[in-house]
Order: structure tokens, then C-alpha cells, then sequence
């Protein structure tokens, strides 16, 4: 292979590619000038992904803190669960410093023994 012929086809690739030299063109730019790339310049792998997500209001990950609801036997805090029961633990009161773990079980909502606070298991697929 003649070396004419290889630079025509790392040529070519480039132009199949255009984002990719946009996006390190706009890289190089920026810490050409001093400049700190942003966490969306510099994420990758499952980082990005994660970010990706969060910006479409998605969380494949649990990683987000849980929505609260009012706890009530109506509206009970929902726990997700790949199993039929689960170990949840209740802080009760905002100041309180310990935990009260109890067992979650499939079915109907169940309350804290200490506060009443009440949970309920719901399915969860697990991301793959």
C-alpha cells in the first residue's frame, strides 16, 4: 500500500465522521485557549451515559434519590424490589440520629413500627 493511498483513506474516514473531528476540533480549541473542558467534554463510558439520561428525566441506575410521597396509607412511599420483600429502613423524624430497619413484604402497604410511615413494595426490571 502506497502511503498516497493510506492518507486518502484516513481522509475519507475523517469525512464519514464529521462530528467526532467537530466535537475534537471544539475540544482542542478550548484547552488550546486555557479553558476547562465541561463534564460533558470530558464524561465517557457509563458517566456519560448516566448524564445522557438524567437530561431526558431518566434513571436506569437508581442513582437519584427516591421521590417522596405523603406516606399515607393512600399514598404510600413506594419501594422498588427485583425480590418479594425487602429491608427498608425509616428515619422517622428529620433530626433523628438512628434507623429503623424493618422487613418490606409484596402486597399491601405496610407502616413503620416506630413512626407509621407507610411503604409499599412495587416490581423492578433491573437495567441491562
Amino acid at each position: 500500500m502506497k502511503r498516497g493511498s493510506a492518507a486518502l483513506e484516513v481522509r475519507e474516514l475523517k469525512m464519514q465522521t464529521p462530528t467526532a473531528s467537530c466535537v475534537l476540533s471544539t475540544q482542542r480549541a478550548n484547552f488550546a485557549k486555557g479553558g476547562v473542558p465541561t463534564d460533558d467534554e470530558q464524561a465517557t463510558g457509563l458517566e456519560r451515559e448516566v448524564m445522557m439520561a438524567a437530561r431526558k428525566g431518566l434513571d436506569p441506575y437508581n442513582i437519584l434519590a427516591p421521590k417522596a410521597a405523603a406516606g399515607t396509607k393512600e399514598d404510600p412511599n413506594l419501594v422498588p424490589s427485583i425480590t418479594n420483600k425487602r429491608i427498608v429502613g425509616c428515619i422517622c423524624e428529620e433530626d433523628n440520629s438512628t434507623v429503623i430497619w424493618f422487613w418490606l413484604h409484596k402486597g399491601e402497604a405496610q407502616r413503620c413500627p416506630s413512626c407509621g410511615t407507610h411503604y409499599k413494595l412495587v416490581p423492578h426490571q433491573l437495567a441491562h
